[in-house]
Formats: structure tokens, sequence, C-alpha cells
């Protein structure tokens, strides 16, 4: 079982294919499982990477809550990045991995070739309805152990359309979720979920971020869709990819759209044809035809 050491805790990871490599950060209710079907696509061209974040078996679990944080999540990714030997690499992640790739962004972009954000955002609208959510359900984490609250927590909101598109997929999302530790969830809820920097409060650090950037949303998973264009507006190398009739769990829900989406994207960007845009204005003219 491959793992590496980060920052004082042990790292599970996987490695598939041989190319440019392409590192994967999951989602809060995920694990390097998510990305099953992404793996088996990237890498016929890709030097895959999936792993665990802190708190999610077989990585380490830390019983004490301060060993937990999104900013401890951003340098264990960077940690394993460099454990591996990698100088840049393309990194995909969703929702709270998503939130973690795009401030390995801000902080690291030395490692950084492109980003993926996919459903990132939670939390940055109805920040206090988010905190007490998070916090509600960290208690059912461990009143109630991982099983029971599985079957609670995938049937949220944003899971619905997936839920009628693909039961079978998302019973097995629900199934996989129902394995992860309770302790781990809880933590990871209270201290990496409910206390990290919204989207808007980094718009600043966004707007001097020079990595070629895709943000990638579901047009249901209303808790996205403004933090989603928000990063649009302020990332000078950021596009907006917006899925029709689609919920939270983006690439499972719609796995083929999802890889050719990214696919698409990482063949501009190592062609070198994703580029910053020109001007933004709200004029129909250019600017020098416009009135004075």
């Amino acid at each position: 079982m491959p793992t590496a050491t980060i920052n004082g805790v042990t790292l599970y990871y996987e490695e598939t294919g041989q190319g440019d490599p392409l590192v994967f950060c999951h989602e809060f209710a995920g694990d390097t499982r998510s990305w099953t079907e992404q793996v088996r696509f990237f890498s016929r061209r890709y030097r895959t990477i999936t792993f665990n974040f802190r708190g999610y078996p077989p990585s380490s679990v830390p019983d004490d809550p301060s060993a937990y944080s999104e900013e401890t999540s951003v340098e264990d990714t960077f940690g394993l990045i460099r454990h591996l030997g990698i100088e840049r690499a393309h990194v995909c992640g969703l929702s709270m991995g998503g939130s973690v790739t795009l401030k390995l962004g801000i902080v690291h972009p030395e490692v950084c070739r492109s980003l993926v954000v996919a459903g990132a955002g939670y939390g940055s609208t109805e920040h206090e309805q988010f905190v007490r959510d998070a916090r509600t359900t960290a208690e059912m984490f461990e009143r109630e152990g991982a099983e029971k609250t599985a079957e609670i927590y995938a049937r949220g909101p944003s899971r619905q359309r997936f839920i009628q598109k693909d039961p079978h997929g998302w019973a097995h999302f629900r199934d996989l979720l129902a394995t992860h530790s309770a302790v781990g969830s809880a933590h990871t809820l209270r201290e990496v979920q409910a206390r990290r920097k919204t989207i808007y409060e980094v718009g600043e650090q966004l707007a001097t971020m020079e990595v070629p950037t895709l943000v990638v949303n579901g047009d249901e998973d209303e808790l996205c869709l403004e933090p989603g264009l928000f990063m649009k507006r302020r990332l000078p190398n950021g596009g907006l990819a917006v899925f029709p009739n689609t919920g939270h769990t983006l690439n499972l829900e719609e796995p083929a759209l999802f890889n050719q989406t990214v696919l698409d994207f990482l063949t501009l960007v190592e062609q070198g044809r994703w580029t910053p845009r020109a001007e933004t204005s709200t004029s129909l003219l250019p600017a020098e035809a416009r009135p004075a």
C-alpha cells in the first residue's frame, strides 16, 4: 500500500498511468475511490495521482482536532506533490478538494501547471447556515456513526439529481461514505469545512493569481453558483463551465462530460492556447470607439 509521511501524518495515495502528472483532490464525502471514472480515462494520457486527506483511512486519522485545517490540507497536498518528485502538476479538486486546489494555487503556484476547481464554494453564501449544518453533521457522525450518517448526508438537496440520473452510482457513493471514519469526518467538518476562508474572503488573492484555472459547476448546485461566477470574474486566467441539470457530485453524476471538459482544458493549457482575457466591460463597444 503506497503511503507517504507528510507533515507528521501518513497519507495514502495511488498512481496510475504515465505522462504529465495530474493530481485529484477529493470532496468531503469522497476519497481516492471517488475518482475511479477519471483515473480510467486520464491514466491513458497522464500520470494520475489520487490520495486520501488526513482523517480518511487508510491515511492517518489524528484524534486531536487541532491537527485539521484547510491550511493543513493545502500543505499536505503540496508536500505529497514534492514527495513524489513532481515539479509541476495539473491539480483537479471537487468541493472540499476544489477549495483546497484553489488555495494551493494561491499559496504554492509554483507547483501548479493548471487548476480545475469543481463544485467549490459551499459556505461562501449563507455562511452561518453552512457552519451550523457542518457542526450538526459532525455531531451526527459522532453520535450515530458513519453508516447511519451516510444514509442521511448522501440524500442532501445537491445530490438529488444524482439519485435520479444514476441510482446505482449514487448507492455506490453512499456506501463508500459509510466506510469513512466517524472521528475523521467530524474533525474535518468542524475544523476544515466550518473554519475555512470563503471564496469571497480570498477575492483579492484570486485577482493576482496567474495559474490557468477552470471552474466547473452544476447549475442545480445552488450554493456554488455565485461563488463560481465570483471566481470567474476575479481570476485573470480563469474560465467557467456550467453543466445543465446537474448537482454537486459532478464527476460521478456526469463522468463523460466532466472528463471531456477537463481534457479539453488541459489540452489548451499544454498547447499554450489557454490565455488570460484581454478586457472585461459592460459596454458593447471596444474602448477606442466609446464616447469620451
